[in-house]
């Protein structure tokens, strides 16, 4: 299982929300490569970045800094989402180093969408599923749908998606550890791996993940407990790469 840094830009700076309130906003750097590269020589072996300004006008925003951590880092594998809602942005993106793209609102609004992406871009698109009580956030998690989170994964079995982030948004920069029921649940009910996301705050909570012994979760992306030294990157790595060797 891969323990992913992640990195929300917002007005240029590194920050994170609180439930996906962008009133509710800690900056912790105004300078997003840097803290890359902080990631990086902690051993990070893959980089989640999100637009969150991106996420709300529907549009990149921060695809400037998005393609200056590219270039810098040419080796790491980014996924990046916020505001992805053509092909043009995914293969704008993708010309710029990023490995993957991860589609949320669009995702759910229009699943067709998804399948020509991943005809057009095969193994690079994720689709991110946000939920609050098991049902699908969209636009920026402004809006709550009537979609089930299972129901909406079910529709991508076979178009090719690469991963699922499923994020619970309100565990999300609250530290109180991963919704591991409903990540497990929908890991089970899908074959399309699964990286968790919302929550984890110690490396006990890393540790509880891996002890739901389900195969189909593949990383888990965390943000504000690194941050706020909660937890330590390299340490969540071994604990994940110690427990694959078993």
């Amino acid at each position: 299982m891969l323990v992913i840094p992640a990195i929300d830009l917002k007005d240029g700076a590194c920050v994170r929300l609180r439930q996906g309130k962008m009133t509710d906003v800690t900056v912790f750097s105004d300078d997003p490569v840097a803290v890359a590269a902080k990631w990086v020589e902690a051993g990070c072996k893959r980089l989640h970045l999100v637009d969150l300004n991106g996420a709300f006008e529907g549009k990149p925003v921060s695809a400037p800094i998005v393609q200056a951590i590219a270039h810098k880092f040419p080796d790491l594998p980014i996924q990046v989402g916020g505001g992805i809602r053509s092909l043009e942005t995914i293969d704008e993106y993708l010309m710029t180093g990023v490995n993957y793209v991860i589609i949320g609102t669009k995702a759910v609004k229009d699943p067709n969408f998804i399948k020509e992406a991943c005809n057009n871009f095969p193994d690079k698109i994720i689709v991110g599923i946000d939920a609050v009580e098991g049902m699908v956030a969209t636009d920026g998690w402004a809006e709550i749908s009537s979609h089930r989170v299972e129901d909406i994964a079910k529709r991508f079995e076979d178009f090719g998606v690469s991963s699922i982030i499923y994020t619970d948004i309100s565990r999300d920069g609250m530290l109180q550890g991963c919704n591991i029921e409903h990540t497990s649940a929908l890991a089970a009910a899908t074959s399309i791996p699964i990286i968790a996301s919302g929550g984890i705050h110690t490396l006990d909570d890393v540790q509880a993940l891996l002890d739901a012994n389900q195969p189909n979760i593949k990383g888990v992306i965390t943000g504000r407990a690194l941050y706020e030294d909660t937890l330590d990157l390299a340490a969540a790595q071994a604990l994940c790469d110690k427990y694959k060797a078993k």
